[in-house]
């Protein structure tokens, strides 16, 4: 008798090739059976309540709000004008002239301040009062158009 030349390898091949194709069938009817074709038009709208979740019921007509387009503002964000002192007042708590830096504790607030010695318009010392300006720097608020008070 002659041997059969499939071997064990080229049954467990076919074995797992056939496998696949029944898992396969077996999705697609799956898929059709699950299928949201021809759903209407209503089944498939999601709303969005008041509280950013999706939800399937449309939201209460008595609860809506009226916005008037012209108070939405597009653009950057403009300051309010508010009374803003523009000179301060403080103290100089450190200052190096070599390096020619030092820092100024402001009287009002109680935050200290860079001060830089291009930025002073009459040389001052440690424990010196002065009057002084700030403009928002790289590192923070620096002090600027400094004099004695």
């Amino acid at each position: 008798m002659a041997r059969s030349r499939e071997t064990v390898g080229k049954k467990e091949k076919q074995k797992r090739k056939a496998r696949k194709k029944q898992d396969k069938l077996e999705r697609k009817e799956e898929r059709r059976a699950n299928n949201d074709k021809g759903k209407s038009l209503e089944e498939m709208m999601v709303y969005l309540d008041e509280h950013g979740n999706l939800t399937d019921t449309p939201p209460d007509p008595k609860k809506k709000i009226e916005i008037k387009t012209d108070d939405i503002l597009l653009g950057a964000a403009t300051l309010i004008n508010e009374p803003y002192e523009t000179e301060r007042k403080g103290v100089v708590t450190f200052f190096n002239e070599s390096k020619g830096y030092g820092f100024i504790n402001d009287l009002k607030s109680q935050e200290n301040i860079f001060v830089h010695i291009n930025n002073l318009q009459e040389p001052v010392r440690e424990k010196d009062k002065v009057v002084f300006e700030t403009e928002r720097g790289p590192r923070g608020l620096s002090a600027i158009k400094v004099r004695k008070a």
